[in-house]
C-alpha cells in the first residue's frame, strides 16, 4: 500500500459564496462539540446513561493581509448597519486544503455564517510588518466534506 503523508496546514484556499478574496494568512477552525446529558430511570442499574445533547460550533477566525478589496469589511458593515440575519447575510464558507502540487484533498463546509467579529490591524510607524486584518464568523455548522 501507498504511504500516505498527512497535509500540512500552510496551503490552503477558501470559498465564501460571492466574495472574492485573494488569499488568507490564517484560518482557524473553532472545535464542535456535543453537550451529553445524563439520564437514568429508577429501575436501572446506578449507572447513568448518556444521550447526546445540543452540538455547538466554535467560531472561524479568518486573517489577511489588508489590500485594496473591501468586500469582507462590507460583509461585516451589513450586520452593524442592522441588517437581519437572512439569507442573504448568511454565508456558505468552505475551506480546502491542498496538497504540495495545488491539488484540493480535504474541505470543510462551514454554513449559515455571518461575521460578528471585526478586527482591523493596529498601525505602528516604527514597524515593518504587513498589516492584518481579522474576521470571526458565527455559523450553524461545521462538517468535513472532503
Amino acid at each position: 500500500m501507498a504511504r500516505q503523508d498527512p497535509l500540512r496546514k500552510f496551503r490552503f484556499r477558501l470559498e465564501i459564496d460571492s466574495i472574492e478574496q485573494a488569499a488568507f494568512s490564517e484560518v482557524t477552525i473553532g472545535d464542535l462539540a456535543s453537550d451529553p446529558i445524563e439520564y437514568r430511570e429508577g429501575d436501572e442499574i446506578p449507572t447513568v446513561r448518556k444521550l447526546s445533547g445540543l452540538t455547538k460550533y466554535a467560531n472561524v477566525t479568518l486573517k489577511w493581509g489588508i489590500t485594496d478589496s473591501v468586500e469582507l469589511a462590507e460583509w461585516h458593515q451589513q450586520i452593524v448597519g442592522g441588517a437581519t440575519l437572512l439569507d442573504d447575510i448568511r454565508k456558505t464558507v468552505v475551506i480546502r486544503i491542498q496538497d504540495e502540487a495545488g491539488t484540493d484533498k480535504a474541505a470543510f463546509e462551514i454554513t449559515r455564517a455571518w461575521p460578528c467579529k471585526y478586527d482591523p490591524s493596529d498601525l505602528n510607524a516604527t514597524g515593518n510588518e504587513v498589516a492584518i486584518d481579522s474576521l470571526e464568523l458565527c455559523n450553524e455548522g461545521i462538517r468535513r466534506i472532503q
